[in-house]
């Protein structure tokens, strides 16, 4: 296992780049422990699979290093950087039968074979294809190819970091599930330092213990499931973490309130002068329908989800969504919106602002 260290990594593709738009990676300075479970998480296009390529070898940064602990990778190859990476699509021996694909990073690395066999047998109850195990690959479905390149990925226990490039895009959702948690499992049991690329925020919350989020070459934020969801330190992660996502709205910030299309919005903390395009926002779950009280939201539907409700509505032309108990009477009678205060985040030109103090 290895700690991950990006010092200065840039990364454009354009051979001379003039600015900043010219880079695929902005320059970004990140230390990923010994033996953490991060998830890379954002849309397509952010830069996450070119940061994997760079920290697997495949390939070399603009400018900046990668260290595996206190070693220089940079110029290394993949071979020499001993990982492990499972790929979006199937990579698998198909003249090979499940065990040989299986046993095969093993055997080319001289192990014993009672050891392989052990080891082989682990990994195919993991995956659960421990019945299909002498059948040859050629004959097996995606889904079934696509779960050996995982066994395939976490067999050898000896790596500095298994890499995986949104591996479960061919498997069905409720495999997904198992496997997800069997990696995990895997994760505590021996430790090895996992890095998961997907732009699936239910994939990258449920494995990482970490969640690195980029959005336009950056990343925005690192941080627990819990951190992105109460203090998203960027807008994009507000919108992106959540279902639906966090509401946006334009506002004055004066202390501890917010000015907002002619209402005033109690904050629970205190600001000091903010600068910029200033805006506030709130998770769905932490606003509340009222008769008179809070700002005044036009309900444009009600989505009926089986454990609660989803009212979408519009607030001064902006789209404000609420989440109500499962049950809740939504009728005409409800034509304002209130916040929790305590749960309000302020952004200016879209980061995060830090309160002075409590409110």
């Amino acid at each position: 296992m290895a700690k991950i260290t990006l010092k200065t990594l840039a990364h454009s593709y354009n051979p001379a780049p003039k600015s900043e738009s010219d880079f695929a990676l902005k320059e970004m300075d990140h230390v990923w422990d010994d033996g953490g479970a991060y998830a890379l998480l954002g849309s397509s296009g952010c830069g996450k699979t070119t940061l994997l390529n760079i920290i697997s070898g495949l390939l070399r940064p603009s400018q900046g290093r990668v260290l595996f602990g206190e070693t220089d990778v940079t110029d290394a190859e993949t071979a020499q950087r001993n990982i492990a990476q499972v790929f979006q699509f199937p990579v698998v021996y198909d003249t090979m039968t499940v065990r040989e694909n299986l046993a095969f990073p093993l055997r080319n690395r001289g192990m014993d074979a009672a050891y392989i066999k052990g080891r082989v047998g682990q990994i195919a109850a993991m995956i659960g294809m421990e019945a299909m195990l002498d059948k040859k690959a050629r004959g097996l479905t995606a889904d079934a190819k696509q779960k050996i390149s995982l066994g395939r990925g976490m067999v050898r226990e000896d790596v500095n970091a298994i890499l995986f490039d949104e591996p479960l895009t061919v498997i069905d959702p409720h495999m997904k599930w198992e496997l997800r948690t069997q990696l995990k499992q895997l994760h505590r049991e021996f430790g090895h330092t996992m890095i998961y690329v997907t732009h699936d925020q239910t994939e990258a919350l449920t494995f990482a213990d970490k969640v690195v989020v980029m959005y336009d070459g950056r990343v925005v934020q690192m941080g627990t499931p819990e951190e992105l969801f109460e203090t998203p330190q960027h807008t994009f992660v507000g919108y992106f973490i959540g279902s639906p996502g966090m509401n946006l709205l334009p506002a004055e910030i004066h202390g501890n309130h917010a000015h907002v299309m002619g209402s005033t919005v109690p904050l629970g903390a205190a600001y000091g002068h903010v600068k910029g395009r200033t805006q506030i926002g709130i998770r769905p779950e932490y606003a509340v329908l009222t008769e008179g009280a809070g700002l005044p939201i036009t309900i444009k539907r009600v989505e009926d989800v089986g454990r609660h409700r989803i009212i979408r509505g519009e607030v001064g032309g902006n789209t404000v969504n609420v989440i109500a108990p499962e049950g809740m009477a939504v009728d005409a009678s409800l034509t304002h919106v209130t916040f929790t205060p305590d749960r309000i985040n302020v952004y200016a030109d879209d980061w995060r602002v830090a309160p002075e103090r409590a409110a």
